[in-house]
C-alpha cells in the first residue's frame, strides 16, 4: 500500500488540506467573527469539500506520473514508480478510482448547498488535470500556467463555497453597511501569490528537468528558450510577487487596517517572505547545477508554506 502512497505525493494532498481549513478558520472566519457574523457551511460539508480536493489532486499526481514515466526515467530515476513498483493497469484503475471518489463527494457538497453548478468545478479540474499530463505540459507556458492555476484555485474554494450561503446575513449586512469585499481581498490576495509562486517554481522545475525533457522534445520554457533566459523569467516572476506583496501590505497597512500600526505582520513579513524571495532569486540568479534549481524550488516551496502560516498571525492580530 505504502507504493500508492508514492504516487499520490501524501505530503502534498496534506498541505492542500491545510490551505483549506487555514483560509475557512484563519481568514474566512476571523473576518466574519469581527463583523459579529459566523461561518454557514456545516462541518460535514466542509470535510467533504477538502477531501474531494484531495481525491482530484491525487488521482491528477497518479495519471501525471502515468505520462511522466519516459522523463522522470531520465531526470530522477530514484522515484519512479509506475512500471517498478506500481504496474501501468494498476495506475489507471487507481487514477480513475480517486477521481470518481473526488468528482462524487465535491458534487454531493453542490448540491446539498444548493449550488449544483458548482459540480462543474470538480468534472473541469479532473479533465484539465488529465489534459495536462497528456498535452498542456509540453505546451510551451501552457502547462506551468495550468499548474500554477489550479494551485490557486485551491484557497479560493472554500470562499466560493462558503460566499452563497453568508445570504442568510443579508439583512444585517445590509442593515450594518458590512464590506464583505475584505474577504475576497484577503482569500483573492491569498490565491494570487499562490499562482505566481507556483508559476516561478514550476519554470525552475523545468530547468532542472532540461536534461530530460530536452530529449524527449518537449516545449518547456528552458528549451524553447534556454536556461539563462529561463532564469530570468522566473526571478522576474520572483521580483513581480515580491513588489505586489509590498503594494498589497502597504493598503493593508494605510487604508484597510483599523487598528494601530502592525508591527507584528511587518516583521514577520520582512523576515520570512521578503528576505526569502530576495534569498530566492539571487539563489536562482546564480544557480548552475541540477542540485541548485533542486534548492530554489525547494526554497520557493517553503516561502509558500510560511505564507500560508501567516493566517495564524492574521488571526491573532485581529482577535488583541
Amino acid at each position: 500500500m505504502l507504493k500508492y502512497f508514492q504516487l499520490v505525493r501524501f505530503k502534498n494532498l496534506l498541505i492542500i488540506a491545510a490551505t483549506m481549513v487555514l483560509v475557512r478558520y484563519m481568514l474566512i472566519q476571523t473576518i466574519l467573527s469581527s463583523y459579529g457574523l459566523e461561518l454557514q457551511m456545516p462541518l460535514w460539508y466542509f470535510i467533504a469539500l477538502v477531501l474531494a480536493t484531495m481525491f482530484i489532486a491525487a488521482g491528477g499526481y497518479v495519471i501525471n506520473d502515468y505520462f511522466d514515466t519516459k522523463a522522470d526515467l531520465i531526470n530522477r530515476p530514484e522515484t519512479v514508480v509506475v512500471g517498478k513498483r506500481v504496474t501501468r493497469r494498476g495506475a489507471i484503475a487507481f487514477h480513475l478510482v480517486l477521481t470518481l471518489i473526488g468528482i462524487f463527494l465535491g458534487t454531493l457538497v453542490s448540491f446539498r448547498i444548493g449550488r449544483p453548478v458548482f459540480s462543474l468545478l470538480f468534472f473541469l479540474t479532473a479533465g484539465v488535470l488529465w489534459f495536462y499530463s497528456t498535452i498542456y505540459k509540453r505546451q510551451l507556458f501552457v502547462g506551468n500556467i495550468v499548474v500554477a492555476f489550479l494551485t490557486a484555485m485551491v484557497p479560493l474554494i472554500p470562499l466560493i463555497f462558503e460566499f452563497p450561503m453568508l445570504g442568510t446575513f443579508s439583512d444585517i449586512i445590509f442593515i450594518y453597511q458590512l464590506n464583505m469585499k475584505v474577504i475576497i481581498y484577503w482569500v483573492g490576495g491569498y490565491a494570487f501569490f499562490a499562482f505566481m509562486l507556483t508559476l516561478a517554481r514550476e519554470i525552475i522545475k523545468d530547468i532542472e528537468d532540461f536534461e530530460g525533457d530536452n530529449s524527449l522534445g518537449r516545449n518547456t520554457i528552458p528549451v524553447h528558450y534556454g536556461v539563462k533566459m529561463s532564469k530570468l523569467i522566473a526571478a522576474s516572476i520572483l521580483a513581480l510577487t515580491l513588489i505586489a506583496l509590498i503594494v498589497a501590505f502597504s493598503a493593508y497597512l494605510f487604508k484597510l487596517s483599523v487598528k494601530p500600526f502592525d508591527y507584528v505582520s511587518l516583521v514577520y513579513l520582512v523576515i520570512f517572505i521578503v528576505i526569502p524571495i530576495f534569498i530566492l532569486i539571487f539563489s536562482l540568479l546564480l544557480a548552475s547545477s541540477k542540485k541548485d534549481y533542486h534548492k530554489a524550488s525547494s526554497l520557493c516551496k517553503i516561502i509558500m508554506l510560511l505564507g500560508l502560516i501567516y493566517t495564524l498571525i492574521f488571526r491573532f492580530i485581529v482577535n488583541l
